[in-house]
């Protein structure tokens, strides 16, 4: 095994097991062996391999994407920035998302396109929730992050008819065909020889699952010993639906089941009954939420888009809600996800002290660690995996540097993270991704866009174009080609 020793670091951001918290260190040095830190600290006097030199850089723990949507995501852009449905909740689930969906031979590019995304801006780890399909272990592990698959499967589909009322059809057979193939997916996660695959279930929706498929998920999670994960209090839609069903909120019916346990991911986790938007006084969802122990994976920038915004992130974390952060949607800038946590709840709350940049870090690092049921990652320690970045302390937009991490997440972003190592292999070099042909699958992803948009008005249930579904931001002028 390889000893890296990255010397005289400017500045590394350290595990303090006794504070339980990061901790800034000055002129530091930084040391792995094989896919392990071994050294973290002053003054390194053993045997390396390789010197790095550290001057000018800040070594900070990889940063944890909780929850999003790699395989289809990226074939989305130009077209869902501004569009949600007006007499639906304004969200774009039910009326845009099922017309705007990239083949499934799409995927494995659509998927390195994100990932090259999420290393580009420090993500080492990612919860890739995607449908099942061939070979998906194998795509993600080549791309070097470190991967959890978590397959989805749904008892129903959703669709709109008219724009205002939504329509379930349930096909309990086809979901228990599905609900196999995602144990495959989980199987050949959990064998795969990199090392660095794991997985978790989704039942897709609280909306759309069987009391029973949802059960069996939990019963199949707790004897494979992994997370489960479930999109629930994501729309006014959905609370409305599940509460005309059970008269319950969507929470209170999670714990009807028996599902909101500490071993529960709540995606999004936006609608409780206490939300602004909503008038349901007779449930105390925060509460039993909090009690629960459940995490929820916030992700705001797929819903701030729309107007739409948790209520809010320190009211949760403060409570002890333990919140991981995701990007769900397209761009995959994990840096630029924690500006808009920070933003989205200090406006949510009209207090500048609503989410501090210590939580929503925590939020991507070791929180997102812990709904993991781990301890090795997301965090830079002695015995911990090499998943790191090395950040450009002099770059332009990084000075002056006297808080590098406030300097980072709300001037620099990505622009300023040169090099990131996952399981102690390099995978970014001076910002470029060494494991992804980025430009192949860029060309790949825009091949299946143009193929998806040419047939929306097939799908769409007003048999409207593309241009009148998603229109450009200005019309393209008479005698032009376009893109």
């Amino acid at each position: 095994m390889q000893t890296l020793h990255f010397k005289n670091l400017s500045m590394v951001l350290a595990w303090d097991a006794d504070a339980g918290s990061h901790v800034y260190l000055a002129d530091a040095d930084l040391v792995i062996r094989g896919n392990e830190i071994v050294h973290v600290g002053p003054a390194y006097a053993g045997p390396a391999d390789q010197a790095i030199d550290g001057r000018g850089r800040m070594a900070m723990p990889g940063l944890i994407n909780i929850h999003t949507h790699p395989s289809s995501e990226p074939g989305n852009r130009g077209l869902l920035e501004e569009l949600g449905s007006e007499k639906l909740g304004q969200s774009s689930l039910y009326e845009y998302m099922p017309v705007f969906r990239l083949g499934i031979e799409f995927a494995p590019y659509a998927n390195q396109v994100a990932i090259s995304e999420m290393l580009k801006s420090g993500v080492t780890t990612v919860v890739d929730m995607s449908l099942p399909r061939p070979g998906w272990a194998d795509v993600v592990a080549e791309t070097g992050i470190r991967g959890v698959l978590g397959p989805m499967f749904r008892s129903a589909s959703w669709k709109t008819n008219d724009g205002h009322s939504v329509e379930y059809s349930w096909d309990e057979p086809a979901a228990r065909k599905s609900f196999q193939a995602a144990l495959d997916v989980v199987d050949s996660a959990m064998k795969h020889p990199s090392g660095r695959l794991s997985a978790m279930l989704c039942p897709s929706q609280i909306d759309t699952c069987s009391p029973e498929l949802l059960k069996d998920a939990q019963a199949e999670a707790r004897r494979l010993d992994i997370p489960l994960q479930i999109h629930a209090a994501q729309s006014v839609v959905e609370f409305a639906e599940m509460t005309r069903r059970h008269g319950r909120t969507p929470i209170e019916w999670l714990d009807d089941l028996g599902l909101l346990d500490s071993r529960l991911i709540i995606g999004h986790g936006i609608f409780l009954n206490d939300h602004p938007a909503l008038f349901w006084p007779q449930a105390d969802d925060f509460e039993r939420l909090r009690k629960s122990g459940a995490h929820v994976a916030h992700c705001p920038t797929v819903f701030v888009r729309r107007g739409i915004a948790l209520n809010f992130l320190g009211r949760y974390l403060r409570a002890g809600i333990n919140v991981g952060i995701g990007t769900d949607t397209f761009p995959h800038n994990m840096l630029d996800e924690l500006r808009t946590a920070c933003y989205v709840a200090r406006l949510q709350a009209g207090n500048f002290k609503a989410a501090s940049t210590q939580e929503v870090f925590d939020a991507a690092t070791v929180n997102g660690a812990k709904i993991l049921g781990r301890d090795d990652i997301g965090r830079l320690a002695p015995g911990c995996k090499a998943d790191f970045s090395l950040v450009d302390l002099t770059h332009d937009y990084m000075r002056p540097c006297r808080e590098p991490l406030r300097s980072l997440i709300y001037s620099a972003g990505d622009r300023a993270v040169r090099d990131v190592y996952v399981d102690g292999r390099q995978v970014v070099r001076d910002g470029q991704v060494l494991t992804i042909d980025v430009d192949r699958a860029l060309a790949e992803v825009e091949r299946g866009q143009q193929l998806n948009i040419a047939t929306v008005s097939q799908r769409d249930y007003a048999g409207r174009d593309i241009d009148a579904m998603s229109p450009r931001v200005y019309p393209l002028a008479a005698g032009g080609t376009g893109v």
